[in-house]
Protein backbone atom coordinates (compact mmCIF):
# COMPACT_ATOMS: atom_id res chain seq x y z
CA UNK A 1 0.00 0.00 0.00
CA UNK A 2 1.35 3.41 -0.98
CA UNK A 3 0.53 6.04 1.62
CA UNK A 4 1.74 9.33 3.04
CA UNK A 5 1.57 11.39 6.17
CA UNK A 6 2.77 14.51 7.91
CA UNK A 7 5.34 14.78 10.69
CA UNK A 8 4.18 17.16 13.41
CA UNK A 9 4.99 16.81 17.14
CA UNK A 10 2.08 17.11 19.56
CA UNK A 11 3.87 20.07 21.16
CA UNK A 12 3.68 21.91 17.82
CA UNK A 13 -0.12 21.92 17.61
CA UNK A 14 -1.79 25.36 17.83
CA UNK A 15 -3.45 24.66 21.18
CA UNK A 16 -4.30 27.25 23.81
CA UNK A 17 -2.18 27.66 26.92
CA UNK A 18 1.29 27.72 25.43
CA UNK A 19 1.92 24.23 24.07
CA UNK A 20 0.29 21.74 21.72
CA UNK A 21 -1.83 19.24 23.62
CA UNK A 22 -4.81 16.86 23.39
CA UNK A 23 -7.30 19.69 23.10
CA UNK A 24 -9.66 20.77 20.33
CA UNK A 25 -6.69 21.65 18.15
CA UNK A 26 -5.59 18.00 18.03
CA UNK A 27 -8.99 16.96 16.65
CA UNK A 28 -8.96 19.86 14.16
CA UNK A 29 -5.48 18.78 13.05
CA UNK A 30 -6.79 15.28 12.37
CA UNK A 31 -9.60 16.83 10.30
CA UNK A 32 -6.91 18.69 8.34
CA UNK A 33 -5.03 15.43 7.73
CA UNK A 34 -8.22 13.80 6.50
CA UNK A 35 -8.97 16.73 4.20
CA UNK A 36 -5.39 16.46 2.90
CA UNK A 37 -5.86 12.79 1.95
CA UNK A 38 -3.24 11.60 4.43
CA UNK A 39 -2.97 8.17 6.05
CA UNK A 40 -0.48 8.94 8.82
CA UNK A 41 0.19 11.44 11.56
CA UNK A 42 3.79 10.98 12.74
CA UNK A 43 4.71 12.40 16.13
CA UNK A 44 7.78 12.48 18.39
CA UNK A 45 8.10 10.51 21.66
CA UNK A 46 5.29 11.25 24.13
CA UNK A 47 7.27 10.74 27.36
CA UNK A 48 7.66 13.33 30.14
CA UNK A 49 10.61 15.57 29.34
CA UNK A 50 13.41 16.57 31.68
CA UNK A 51 16.22 19.13 31.57
CA UNK A 52 16.72 20.25 27.97
CA UNK A 53 13.08 19.53 27.00
CA UNK A 54 14.07 16.72 24.64
CA UNK A 55 11.42 14.04 24.05
CA UNK A 56 14.37 11.66 23.57
CA UNK A 57 15.49 12.10 27.21
CA UNK A 58 12.51 11.12 29.34
CA UNK A 59 11.90 10.21 32.96
CA UNK A 60 10.12 7.06 31.80
CA UNK A 61 9.75 4.99 28.65
CA UNK A 62 6.18 4.12 29.68
CA UNK A 63 4.78 7.39 31.05
CA UNK A 64 3.29 10.28 29.09
CA UNK A 65 4.06 14.00 29.14
CA UNK A 66 1.66 15.89 31.47
CA UNK A 67 2.16 19.05 29.39
CA UNK A 68 -0.04 17.40 26.75
CA UNK A 69 -3.05 17.09 29.07
CA UNK A 70 -5.76 19.41 27.80
CA UNK A 71 -6.55 22.09 30.37
CA UNK A 72 -9.75 22.79 28.44
CA UNK A 73 -11.05 19.33 29.27
CA UNK A 74 -10.12 19.80 32.92
CA UNK A 75 -12.13 23.02 32.85
CA UNK A 76 -15.07 21.18 31.29
CA UNK A 77 -14.81 18.55 34.04
CA UNK A 78 -15.01 21.26 36.70
CA UNK A 79 -11.50 20.54 37.97
CA UNK A 80 -10.16 23.98 37.01
CA UNK A 81 -11.73 27.31 36.20
CA UNK A 82 -11.15 29.16 32.96
CA UNK A 83 -9.94 32.15 34.96
CA UNK A 84 -7.26 30.03 36.66
CA UNK A 85 -5.96 28.87 33.29
CA UNK A 86 -6.21 32.28 31.61
CA UNK A 87 -4.28 34.04 34.38
CA UNK A 88 -1.48 31.47 34.52
CA UNK A 89 1.51 32.69 32.51
CA UNK A 90 2.11 29.75 30.15
CA UNK A 91 3.88 31.73 27.43
CA UNK A 92 2.63 34.47 25.15
CA UNK A 93 4.15 33.62 21.74
CA UNK A 94 1.80 31.35 19.75
CA UNK A 95 4.66 30.28 17.47
CA UNK A 96 6.93 28.86 20.18
CA UNK A 97 6.74 26.90 23.41
CA UNK A 98 8.12 28.60 26.51
CA UNK A 99 9.18 25.52 28.47
CA UNK A 100 10.27 27.53 31.50
CA UNK A 101 6.77 29.01 31.81
CA UNK A 102 5.21 25.60 31.27
CA UNK A 103 7.35 24.11 34.03
CA UNK A 104 6.69 26.92 36.47
CA UNK A 105 2.99 27.47 35.91
CA UNK A 106 1.33 24.41 34.35
CA UNK A 107 2.35 22.05 37.13
CA UNK A 108 0.52 24.09 39.84
CA UNK A 109 -2.61 24.03 37.66
CA UNK A 110 -2.42 20.28 37.27
CA UNK A 111 -1.92 19.88 41.01
CA UNK A 112 -4.97 22.03 41.65
CA UNK A 113 -7.01 19.84 39.29
CA UNK A 114 -5.82 16.80 41.22
CA UNK A 115 -6.80 18.36 44.55
CA UNK A 116 -10.27 19.14 43.17
CA UNK A 117 -10.80 15.60 41.93
CA UNK A 118 -12.45 12.67 43.65
CA UNK A 119 -9.75 10.26 42.54
CA UNK A 120 -10.48 7.55 45.10
CA UNK A 121 -14.14 7.51 44.08
CA UNK A 122 -13.36 7.27 40.37
CA UNK A 123 -13.72 3.66 39.25
CA UNK A 124 -11.99 4.40 35.95
CA UNK A 125 -8.95 5.77 37.77
CA UNK A 126 -8.79 2.75 40.07
CA UNK A 127 -9.06 0.46 37.05
CA UNK A 128 -6.24 2.39 35.35
CA UNK A 129 -4.02 1.96 38.42
CA UNK A 130 -4.57 -1.77 38.35
CA UNK A 131 -4.02 -2.15 34.60
CA UNK A 132 -0.80 -0.11 34.56
CA UNK A 133 0.69 -1.25 37.88
CA UNK A 134 3.68 -2.94 36.20
CA UNK A 135 5.27 0.49 35.73
CA UNK A 136 2.93 3.14 37.14
CA UNK A 137 3.53 2.96 40.90
CA UNK A 138 7.32 2.82 40.50
CA UNK A 139 7.28 5.79 38.11
CA UNK A 140 5.06 7.81 40.45
CA UNK A 141 7.29 7.00 43.43
CA UNK A 142 10.34 8.02 41.37
CA UNK A 143 8.80 11.40 40.51
CA UNK A 144 7.66 12.02 44.08
CA UNK A 145 11.17 11.25 45.32
CA UNK A 146 12.64 13.65 42.79
CA UNK A 147 10.43 16.37 44.27
CA UNK A 148 11.69 15.54 47.76
CA UNK A 149 15.28 15.68 46.50
CA UNK A 150 14.93 19.03 44.72
CA UNK A 151 14.76 17.37 41.26
CA UNK A 152 18.25 15.88 41.63
CA UNK A 153 19.17 12.71 39.72
CA UNK A 154 18.54 9.44 41.58
CA UNK A 155 22.24 8.57 41.89
CA UNK A 156 22.65 11.56 44.26
CA UNK A 157 20.01 10.26 46.71
CA UNK A 158 20.72 8.41 49.95
CA UNK A 159 22.46 5.09 49.45
CA UNK A 160 19.47 3.27 50.91
CA UNK A 161 17.26 4.74 48.20
CA UNK A 162 19.78 4.15 45.44
CA UNK A 163 19.86 0.50 46.47
CA UNK A 164 16.06 0.50 46.91
CA UNK A 165 16.11 -1.16 50.31
CA UNK A 166 12.56 -2.51 50.80
CA UNK A 167 11.91 -0.93 54.21
CA UNK A 168 13.06 2.49 52.95
CA UNK A 169 10.84 2.27 49.86
CA UNK A 170 7.90 1.20 52.04
CA UNK A 171 8.46 4.19 54.33
CA UNK A 172 8.50 6.65 51.42
CA UNK A 173 5.48 5.04 49.76
CA UNK A 174 3.55 5.74 52.95
CA UNK A 175 4.91 9.25 53.56
CA UNK A 176 4.51 10.34 49.93
CA UNK A 177 1.23 8.55 49.23
CA UNK A 178 -0.58 11.72 48.15
CA UNK A 179 2.18 12.88 45.79
CA UNK A 180 2.48 9.36 44.34
CA UNK A 181 -1.26 9.39 43.69
CA UNK A 182 -0.90 12.80 42.01
CA UNK A 183 1.63 11.49 39.50
CA UNK A 184 -0.54 8.44 38.84
CA UNK A 185 -3.52 10.75 38.32
CA UNK A 186 -1.63 12.75 35.68
CA UNK A 187 -0.91 9.55 33.81
CA UNK A 188 -4.58 8.60 34.00
CA UNK A 189 -5.58 11.85 32.32
CA UNK A 190 -2.77 11.64 29.78
CA UNK A 191 -3.77 8.17 28.57
CA UNK A 192 -7.50 8.88 28.70
CA UNK A 193 -7.15 11.99 26.53
CA UNK A 194 -4.59 10.51 24.12
CA UNK A 195 -6.66 7.41 23.44
CA UNK A 196 -9.61 9.66 22.65
CA UNK A 197 -7.46 11.53 20.11
CA UNK A 198 -6.15 8.26 18.66
CA UNK A 199 -9.65 6.82 18.28
CA UNK A 200 -10.82 9.99 16.54
CA UNK A 201 -7.89 9.64 14.13
CA UNK A 202 -8.39 5.93 13.50
CA UNK A 203 -12.12 6.42 12.89
CA UNK A 204 -11.19 8.83 10.10
CA UNK A 205 -8.62 6.59 8.47
CA UNK A 206 -5.60 8.27 10.08
CA UNK A 207 -2.96 6.02 11.68
CA UNK A 208 -0.54 7.26 14.34
CA UNK A 209 3.20 6.74 13.90
CA UNK A 210 4.89 6.96 17.29
CA UNK A 211 8.58 7.16 18.06
CA UNK A 212 10.70 5.54 20.75
CA UNK A 213 14.39 6.10 21.43
CA UNK A 214 16.54 2.98 21.50
CA UNK A 215 17.96 4.10 24.86
CA UNK A 216 16.39 5.40 28.05
CA UNK A 217 17.67 8.32 30.10
CA UNK A 218 19.96 7.59 33.04
CA UNK A 219 17.81 9.79 35.28
CA UNK A 220 14.68 7.74 34.72
CA UNK A 221 12.42 5.41 36.63
CA UNK A 222 13.50 2.66 34.23
CA UNK A 223 17.19 2.92 35.18
CA UNK A 224 16.55 3.41 38.89
CA UNK A 225 14.09 0.56 39.33
CA UNK A 226 15.70 -1.89 36.88
CA UNK A 227 19.50 -1.46 37.13
CA UNK A 228 19.98 -5.09 36.07
CA UNK A 229 18.95 -4.05 32.55
CA UNK A 230 22.03 -1.85 32.19
CA UNK A 231 25.81 -1.91 32.40
CA UNK A 232 26.12 -0.46 35.92
CA UNK A 233 28.82 -1.01 38.51
CA UNK A 234 28.12 -2.05 42.12
CA UNK A 235 27.56 1.61 43.09
CA UNK A 236 24.87 1.95 40.39
CA UNK A 237 27.01 4.18 38.20
CA UNK A 238 27.20 3.47 34.45
CA UNK A 239 30.30 1.62 33.35
CA UNK A 240 29.86 3.03 29.86
CA UNK A 241 27.39 5.31 28.11
CA UNK A 242 25.98 5.76 24.63
CA UNK A 243 26.95 8.13 21.85
CA UNK A 244 28.38 8.38 18.35
CA UNK A 245 32.04 8.61 17.33
CA UNK A 246 33.57 11.68 15.68
CA UNK A 247 32.72 12.23 12.01
CA UNK A 248 32.92 14.94 9.38
CA UNK A 249 30.29 17.01 11.18
CA UNK A 250 31.32 16.62 14.84
CA UNK A 251 35.02 16.45 15.71
CA UNK A 252 34.24 15.34 19.28
CA UNK A 253 31.48 12.92 18.33
CA UNK A 254 28.16 12.89 20.18
CA UNK A 255 28.09 12.09 23.90
CA UNK A 256 24.48 11.17 24.63
CA UNK A 257 25.15 9.86 28.13
CA UNK A 258 22.40 7.20 28.13
CA UNK A 259 23.22 3.96 29.98
CA UNK A 260 24.12 0.98 27.82
CA UNK A 261 22.00 -2.15 27.97
CA UNK A 262 23.36 -5.35 29.45
CA UNK A 263 22.34 -7.36 26.40
CA UNK A 264 23.45 -10.66 27.92
CA UNK A 265 20.95 -10.16 30.73
CA UNK A 266 18.20 -9.24 28.25
CA UNK A 267 18.96 -12.36 26.25
CA UNK A 268 18.64 -14.58 29.34
CA UNK A 269 15.26 -12.97 29.99
CA UNK A 270 14.14 -13.58 26.38
CA UNK A 271 14.07 -9.81 25.93
CA UNK A 272 11.03 -9.55 28.21
CA UNK A 273 11.53 -5.82 28.99
CA UNK A 274 11.75 -4.93 25.31
CA UNK A 275 8.63 -6.94 24.54
CA UNK A 276 6.80 -5.14 27.35
CA UNK A 277 8.01 -1.83 26.00
CA UNK A 278 6.78 -2.47 22.47
CA UNK A 279 3.52 -3.95 23.74
CA UNK A 280 2.97 -0.64 25.51
CA UNK A 281 3.45 1.03 22.12
CA UNK A 282 0.62 -1.13 20.77
CA UNK A 283 -1.72 0.80 23.05
CA UNK A 284 -0.41 4.22 22.07
CA UNK A 285 0.30 3.92 18.34
CA UNK A 286 -0.52 2.08 15.14
CA UNK A 287 3.09 2.16 13.89
CA UNK A 288 6.28 2.81 15.87
CA UNK A 289 9.58 4.17 14.60
CA UNK A 290 12.54 2.88 16.65
CA UNK A 291 15.23 5.55 16.78
CA UNK A 292 18.91 4.60 16.16
CA UNK A 293 18.05 1.12 14.92
CA UNK A 294 21.65 0.42 13.99
CA UNK A 295 22.40 0.12 17.71
CA UNK A 296 20.75 -3.31 17.66
CA UNK A 297 23.50 -4.48 15.29
CA UNK A 298 26.45 -2.57 16.72
CA UNK A 299 26.51 0.21 19.31
CA UNK A 300 29.17 2.72 20.28
CA UNK A 301 30.18 2.84 23.95
CA UNK A 302 32.08 5.59 25.74
CA UNK A 303 33.69 5.12 29.18
CA UNK A 304 31.62 6.81 31.89
CA UNK A 305 33.01 10.20 32.91
CA UNK A 306 34.35 11.23 29.51
CA UNK A 307 33.55 14.77 28.38
CA UNK A 308 33.33 13.88 24.70
CA UNK A 309 32.92 10.82 22.47
CA UNK A 310 36.41 10.65 21.02
CA UNK A 311 37.36 7.58 23.04
CA UNK A 312 35.02 4.64 22.62
CA UNK A 313 34.47 1.33 20.92
CA UNK A 314 31.89 -0.50 18.86
CA UNK A 315 30.25 -3.58 20.37
CA UNK A 316 27.83 -6.13 18.99
CA UNK A 317 24.15 -5.71 19.76
CA UNK A 318 21.48 -8.39 20.11
CA UNK A 319 20.86 -8.61 16.37
CA UNK A 320 17.95 -10.53 14.91
CA UNK A 321 17.38 -12.60 18.08
CA UNK A 322 15.57 -9.68 19.74
CA UNK A 323 13.20 -9.24 16.80
CA UNK A 324 12.44 -12.93 16.58
CA UNK A 325 11.10 -12.62 20.12
CA UNK A 326 9.27 -9.38 19.33
CA UNK A 327 7.49 -11.00 16.38
CA UNK A 328 6.45 -13.92 18.55
CA UNK A 329 4.77 -11.73 21.14
CA UNK A 330 3.81 -8.47 19.42
CA UNK A 331 1.25 -8.75 16.63
CA UNK A 332 -0.65 -5.48 16.37
CA UNK A 333 1.91 -2.83 15.55
CA UNK A 334 4.06 -2.09 12.53
CA UNK A 335 7.72 -1.08 13.05
CA UNK A 336 9.86 1.38 11.10
CA UNK A 337 13.65 1.10 11.47
CA UNK A 338 15.46 4.43 11.78
CA UNK A 339 18.56 3.23 9.96
CA UNK A 340 20.20 6.59 9.29
CA UNK A 341 23.85 7.47 9.85
CA UNK A 342 26.90 5.42 9.04
CA UNK A 343 25.64 2.16 7.53
CA UNK A 344 27.61 -1.06 7.46
CA UNK A 345 26.62 -4.14 5.54
CA UNK A 346 25.72 -5.91 8.77
CA UNK A 347 23.22 -3.13 9.61
CA UNK A 348 21.69 -3.42 6.15
CA UNK A 349 21.47 -7.18 6.57
CA UNK A 350 19.73 -6.83 9.95
CA UNK A 351 17.13 -4.38 8.62
CA UNK A 352 16.52 -6.66 5.64
CA UNK A 353 16.15 -9.72 7.87
CA UNK A 354 13.58 -8.02 10.11
CA UNK A 355 11.56 -7.00 7.07
CA UNK A 356 11.00 -3.56 8.58
CA UNK A 357 11.08 -0.58 6.22
CA UNK A 358 14.11 1.67 6.59
CA UNK A 359 14.30 5.44 6.11
CA UNK A 360 15.41 7.56 3.16
CA UNK A 361 16.04 11.28 3.69
CA UNK A 362 16.34 13.56 0.67
CA UNK A 363 18.55 16.06 2.50
CA UNK A 364 21.26 13.36 2.56
CA UNK A 365 20.99 12.65 -1.17
CA UNK A 366 22.83 15.40 -3.00
CA UNK A 367 26.38 16.55 -3.49
CA UNK A 368 27.96 13.12 -3.99
CA UNK A 369 27.87 10.30 -6.54
CA UNK A 370 25.02 8.47 -8.23
CA UNK A 371 25.43 5.50 -5.86
CA UNK A 372 24.25 7.60 -2.88
CA UNK A 373 21.53 5.42 -1.32
CA UNK A 374 19.40 8.48 -0.52
CA UNK A 375 18.98 9.43 -4.19
CA UNK A 376 15.49 8.32 -5.29
CA UNK A 377 16.68 6.12 -8.14
CA UNK A 378 18.33 3.89 -5.52
CA UNK A 379 15.23 3.47 -3.32
CA UNK A 380 13.49 0.18 -2.76
CA UNK A 381 9.72 -0.03 -2.21
CA UNK A 382 10.15 -1.12 1.44
CA UNK A 383 11.20 2.37 2.47
CA UNK A 384 9.79 5.38 4.30
CA UNK A 385 10.85 8.55 2.47
CA UNK A 386 11.34 11.91 4.19
CA UNK A 387 12.43 15.32 2.98
CA UNK A 388 13.96 15.72 6.46
CA UNK A 389 13.43 14.70 10.07
CA UNK A 390 13.14 16.59 13.37
CA UNK A 391 16.96 16.66 13.55
CA UNK A 392 17.39 18.18 10.09
CA UNK A 393 17.12 21.73 8.88
CA UNK A 394 13.77 22.55 7.37
CA UNK A 395 13.86 22.01 3.63
CA UNK A 396 13.89 25.74 2.93
CA UNK A 397 16.69 26.30 5.44
CA UNK A 398 18.62 23.44 3.85
CA UNK A 399 18.28 24.99 0.39
CA UNK A 400 19.28 28.42 1.64
CA UNK A 401 22.32 27.23 3.61
CA UNK A 402 23.72 24.35 1.58
CA UNK A 403 26.71 24.80 -0.71
CA UNK A 404 26.11 25.97 -4.26
CA UNK A 405 27.37 22.75 -5.84
CA UNK A 406 24.74 20.82 -3.85
CA UNK A 407 21.94 23.14 -5.05
CA UNK A 408 23.23 22.72 -8.58
CA UNK A 409 23.18 18.94 -8.19
CA UNK A 410 19.53 19.17 -7.05
CA UNK A 411 18.64 21.32 -10.07
CA UNK A 412 20.45 19.02 -12.47
CA UNK A 413 18.90 15.89 -10.96
CA UNK A 414 15.41 17.33 -11.40
CA UNK A 415 16.21 19.04 -14.72
CA UNK A 416 15.20 22.40 -13.23
CA UNK A 417 18.34 24.48 -13.99
CA UNK A 418 16.79 27.86 -13.11
CA UNK A 419 14.48 26.89 -10.24
CA UNK A 420 14.32 29.17 -7.20
CA UNK A 421 14.67 27.81 -3.69
CA UNK A 422 10.88 28.02 -3.28
CA UNK A 423 10.39 25.98 -6.45
CA UNK A 424 13.07 23.48 -5.41
CA UNK A 425 11.31 23.01 -2.07
CA UNK A 426 8.06 22.06 -3.84
CA UNK A 427 9.93 19.88 -6.33
CA UNK A 428 11.73 17.97 -3.58
CA UNK A 429 8.46 17.27 -1.80
CA UNK A 430 7.03 16.00 -5.08
CA UNK A 431 10.17 13.86 -5.60
CA UNK A 432 9.63 12.24 -2.19
CA UNK A 433 5.91 11.72 -2.79
CA UNK A 434 6.39 10.24 -6.27
CA UNK A 435 9.22 7.90 -5.24
CA UNK A 436 8.79 4.11 -5.02
CA UNK A 437 8.99 4.15 -1.21
CA UNK A 438 5.76 2.72 0.15
CA UNK A 439 5.36 5.48 2.75
CA UNK A 440 6.27 9.15 2.53
CA UNK A 441 6.41 11.51 5.53
CA UNK A 442 6.77 15.25 5.07
CA UNK A 443 7.40 17.61 8.01
CA UNK A 444 4.65 20.23 8.09
CA UNK A 445 7.28 23.00 8.02
CA UNK A 446 8.28 21.86 4.53
CA UNK A 447 4.74 22.05 3.18
CA UNK A 448 4.59 25.56 4.66
CA UNK A 449 7.93 26.53 3.09
CA UNK A 450 9.32 27.73 6.44
CA UNK A 451 12.99 28.39 7.14
CA UNK A 452 15.29 28.20 10.15
CA UNK A 453 12.70 29.85 12.38
CA UNK A 454 10.76 26.56 12.30
CA UNK A 455 13.57 24.07 12.89
CA UNK A 456 12.76 21.63 15.70
CA UNK A 457 16.18 20.48 16.90
CA UNK A 458 19.89 21.16 16.58
CA UNK A 459 21.48 17.84 17.67
CA UNK A 460 23.99 17.95 20.52
CA UNK A 461 22.82 21.39 21.68
CA UNK A 462 20.78 22.52 24.68
CA UNK A 463 18.28 25.36 24.63
CA UNK A 464 15.87 26.69 21.99
CA UNK A 465 15.03 23.24 20.66
CA UNK A 466 11.62 21.55 20.37
CA UNK A 467 9.90 24.95 20.51
CA UNK A 468 8.29 25.61 17.12
CA UNK A 469 4.49 25.61 16.84
CA UNK A 470 2.21 25.98 13.85
CA UNK A 471 -0.35 28.76 13.99
CA UNK A 472 -3.98 27.90 13.37
CA UNK A 473 -4.27 30.35 10.47
CA UNK A 474 -1.48 28.51 8.63
CA UNK A 475 -3.61 25.35 8.32
CA UNK A 476 -5.73 26.59 5.44
CA UNK A 477 -8.12 24.79 3.12
CA UNK A 478 -5.86 25.84 0.23
CA UNK A 479 -2.92 24.06 1.85
CA UNK A 480 -5.03 20.96 2.48
CA UNK A 481 -6.17 20.99 -1.17
CA UNK A 482 -2.58 21.35 -2.39
CA UNK A 483 -1.42 18.41 -0.27
CA UNK A 484 -4.44 16.35 -1.32
CA UNK A 485 -3.75 17.06 -5.00
CA UNK A 486 -0.12 15.94 -4.65
CA UNK A 487 -1.22 12.89 -2.68
CA UNK A 488 -3.67 11.90 -5.40
CA UNK A 489 -1.14 12.39 -8.20
CA UNK A 490 1.34 10.10 -6.41
CA UNK A 491 -1.39 7.51 -5.63
CA UNK A 492 -0.89 7.75 -1.88
CA UNK A 493 -4.55 8.21 -0.89
CA UNK A 494 -5.91 6.37 2.12
CA UNK A 495 -8.19 4.68 -0.44
CA UNK A 496 -8.12 4.72 -4.23
CA UNK A 497 -9.25 8.17 -5.41
CA UNK A 498 -12.67 8.13 -7.09
CA UNK A 499 -12.94 8.18 -10.85
CA UNK A 500 -13.57 11.56 -12.43
CA UNK A 501 -17.23 10.92 -13.25
CA UNK A 502 -17.84 9.65 -9.69
CA UNK A 503 -16.21 12.78 -8.31
CA UNK A 504 -18.53 15.00 -10.35
CA UNK A 505 -21.60 13.12 -9.17
CA UNK A 506 -20.45 13.40 -5.56
CA UNK A 507 -19.83 17.12 -5.96
CA UNK A 508 -23.33 17.61 -7.34
CA UNK A 509 -24.88 15.69 -4.46
CA UNK A 510 -22.91 17.76 -1.94
CA UNK A 511 -24.14 20.96 -3.51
Amino acid sequence: MRASGILLPVSSLPSKYGIGCFSKSAFEWIDFLQESGQTFWQILPLGPTSYGDSPYQSFSTFAGNPYFISLEELIAEGLLTREECETANLGTNPSYVDYEKQYENRNPLLHKAYENSKKREDADFLKFEEEQKAWLSDYALFMALKDVHDKQAWNTWEKELIRKEPEVLAKYREELADEICYYEYLQYWFLKQWLKVKKYANDRGIRIIGDIPIYVAFDSADAWMNPELFAFDEDMNPIEVAGCPPDGFTADGQLWGNPIYDWEYHKKQNYAWWIRRIRHCEVLYDVVRIDHFRGFDEYYTIPYGMTNARIGEWKKGPGIALFHEVKKHVKNIEIIAEDLGYMTQSVRDLVAETGYPGMKVLQFAFGSGSDNEYLPHNYTPNSVVYTGTHDNETLMQYLECTEEHVRNHIREYMNRPHASNEELCENLIWMAMSSVGKYCMIPLQDYLGLGKEARMNYPSTLGHNWEWRVRKEQLTHDLASYIAHMTGLSYRWRIDPPKEEETNETDTENE
